[in-house]
């Protein structure tokens, strides 16, 4: 692949743990995987507002308590968070209307988590949803392969809403290796018929427990394959979590990301990273 370019856009402060983001006029939306809040930043004045999602929300949850949003999504006017699943609390799906700054409604998946996990022969140690997609026809929700049994899976869920009748496809992928060990699902994003996702390397066999950080990919899959295009290892240091559209001209594309940086400061920072379009 030609080359990429990765830089820092900016940092905000006031915000821990990012692990989502998705870009609309000039607004970043993003969420912590142990916040309580939807944060929303403007981009032009830099001005930081935070919106509930959960009944008393605090900006740095007890990791054994904290309802782990790991991704987010959007269709229309609505963007959709979803916890992990990866512990019993984690099972939170909250709707949330970008227009009037309110939560429209809030979901248990606990039910469709265990039916996934069923399905796609995933233990419920090893299922942890990191990235959502929805392109208001199908869901496909990402499985973060970071447990002992590497299940890097993508699950196409065939229907409108969340709660209506649905049919479901799992395809599991290998990802790449650093050190010898696979990357694995972090978030993942829809331009057009394409999929973008992220995928990192941490040295533990663990969905609840960090380990060292070794790297993150950039990636692409084709949507009417469902296969992967090309990958492209973008970092050795960072652990990328979210990943939203930002532009494309002159052919290039550019992507917001930011990182999970497993501590309790409350910073985070919100990287560019232009590639080429293939």
């Amino acid at each position: 692949m030609e080359k990429f370019t990765l830089e820092i856009l900016f940092q905000i402060i006031g915000i821990g743990s990012a692990s989502g983001l998705f870009y609309n006029n000039d607004a970043l939306y993003i969420i912590g995987d142990n916040s309580g809040f939807l944060y929303e930043y403007n981009m032009q004045n830099q001005q930081l507002n935070q919106h509930a999602l959960i009944d008393n929300p605090t900006q740095n949850i007890p990791k054994n308590l904290k309802p782990d949003f790991e991704s987010l999504t959007h269709h229309n006017d609505t963007l959709y968070v979803f916890g992990s699943g990866s512990t019993e609390n984690r099972n939170k799906m909250i709707e949330f209307d970008i227009k009037n700054k309110n939560v429209l409604q809030k979901n248990n998946l606990v039910d469709l988590y265990a039916v996934m996990q069923n399905f796609g022969s995933i233990k419920p140690e090893d299922f942890n949803l990191e990235g959502a997609v929805f392109d208001g026809e199908n869901w496909y929700l990402f499985n973060r392969g970071n447990g002992v049994s590497n299940k890097n899976t993508i699950f196409t869920i065939h229907a409108k809403s969340l709660g209506d009748e649905f049919a479901l496809v799992a395809t599991n992928y290998k990802l790449p290796k650093i050190k010898g060990i696979r990357s694995s699902f972090t978030d993942a994003v829809l331009v057009e018929d394409k999929i973008y996702f992220l995928s990192t390397v941490e040295n533990t066999k663990s969905t609840y427990d960090d380990g060292e950080i070794l790297g993150s990919f950039i990636g692409r899959i084709d949507l009417k394959t469902m296969k992967i295009d090309f990958t492209q290892k973008i970092t050795s240091t960072n652990k990328f979590e979210g990943l939203t559209f930002y532009k494309k001209e002159n052919n290039k594309i550019e992507f917001l990301l930011c990182e999970d940086n497993d501590t309790e400061l409350l910073e985070t920072k919100i990287f560019k990273l232009t590639l080429p379009i293939k």
